[in-house]
């Protein structure tokens, strides 16, 4: 496929298995059709379900996992092999760098960033009962609640989200945390009990904003998701991973960041950014905001005040 124009080609489309990536990708291929019908593009779409390695372990917390990538590796495998034409992940799954021959090309509009609790009974994290279970897979949430509520007892869970819920029944947990946009895409809004503010729990690195990956070379795949794209999210996941990749962050040591444009100066957007890195434990939190109109150079900046803070020895102690 080159250009806006040419012969009928199909796309395939690569994705997890989950329920929600399932449902994540439908979701962007019902808007790649649009894009194809307004503009008259011969394009159809079919889907490819590949598990990962995140996918097969589940026994074990992500950070015992190791490496990076645990959601993606496989798919990006695929497309470089051309078993498929685009790949379909959560924004927080892909790593900093990206291996050669692959792009994003394309960040979508953005979800509710936040984290949220689904709660036996209560709606807010203050009324969860003193020394109540809390189960999480991020130690990213982890350490922030044990940050907030000392007196939490956290507890890991795997397993997709419909999974994590039922947990709440059949393991005993007062609360799960999960991702409010992944909810919000499986129609699920209505089980929330309580959202996280931001300033108790930063979200992941592009959480609530999906990646479409492909190929560098496939300039008709670029050009339709270039279509695709949320110029908004883009700037600020593009901070936002700026910021990851500064810290060369892994999953080991509870990193968060969140951008958004919150006005304009001298005709550019104007981001604020929020990053924190802590122990595992949540005895330590480290947190900078810092605004900018350059969204790489914000990620680094808010990354190095970080680093003078300390959050270097907490990398080189913890494996980041």
């Amino acid at each position: 496929m080159t250009g806006t124009s040419g012969a009928h080609r199909v796309i395939t489309v690569g994705t997890r298995q989950s329920s929600l990536a399932l449902t994540q990708t439908g979701q962007v291929i019902a808007q790649l059709e649009e894009i194809c019908e307004r503009h008259g593009l011969p394009y159809t779409f079919q889907m490819q379900k590949i598990v990962t390695k995140g996918d097969r372990i589940l026994d074990v917390t992500l950070s015992k996992v190791g490496g990076k990538g645990l959601f993606v590796k496989e798919i990006e495998a695929a497309l470089m092999a051309g078993e498929i034409d685009m790949a379909v992940h959560s924004m927080k799954d892909m790593p900093y760098v990206l291996p050669q021959g692959l792009c994003n090309g394309a960040t979508t509009k953005r979800e509710d960033p936040r984290d949220c609790l689904i709660m036996r009974s209560g709606s807010s994290l203050q009324e969860l009962p003193h020394g109540a279970k809390v189960g999480t897979s991020s130690l990213r949430r982890s350490c922030q609640l044990k940050n907030a509520r000392p007196d939490l007892k956290l507890e890991w869970i795997r397993g997709n989200i419909d999974s994590r819920m039922r947990k709440l029944e059949t393991e005993g947990f007062d609360a799960v945390v999960l991702a409010a946009a992944g909810l919000t895409r499986m129609g699920w809004q209505d089980k929330i009990s309580a959202l996280l503010p931001q300033d108790v729990c930063v979200p992941a690195v592009g959480q609530g904003a999906l990646g479409i990956e492909c190929r560098e070379d496939d300039e008709g795949v670029r050009e339709l998701l270039h279509l695709l794209n949320d110029a908004d999210t883009d700037l600020a996941v593009t901070a936002e991973r700026s910021f990851l990749g500064a810290l060369n962050g892994g999953c080991q040591v509870p990193i968060g960041a969140y951008a958004s444009i919150i006005g304009e100066q001298d005709g550019l957007p104007m981001l604020e950014m929020t990053g924190i890195v802590g122990t595992p434990d949540g005895t330590v939190m480290l947190k900078e905001i810092k605004c900018g109109t350059d969204p790489t150079a914000l990620g680094k900046d808010v990354a190095e005040a970080l680093k003078a803070e300390g959050a270097e020895d907490i990398l080189a102690q913890y494996g980041g």
